[in-house]
């Protein structure tokens, strides 16, 4: 994909169009790493948060617990 460098401000940047941000699944507000790498390519990866399996534990008891009687009543 070929994208030209914008003057934004006293800065410079690329504009990333909704296609491009849905193939890369970000939105704005997302934090990505830039890495410039020897011969000047540069890549873009977005951070992703990871769960810890206790974090993951904890939630899933909040949700059962916020929705006991639904449970319920599907059980």
């Amino acid at each position: 994909m070929l994208k030209t460098i914008t003057r934004i401000g006293n800065s410079h940047g690329l504009i990333f169009d909704a296609a491009l941000l849905d193939l890369a699944r970000l939105k704005a507000g997302d934090q990505v790493n830039v890495e410039v790498h020897e011969g000047g390519a540069i890549t873009i990866t977005p951070i992703r948060p990871t769960i810890t399996p206790d974090d993951a534990a904890d939630r899933a008891r909040e949700l059962i617990q916020r929705n006991a009687a639904v449970f319920k009543r599907l059980a």
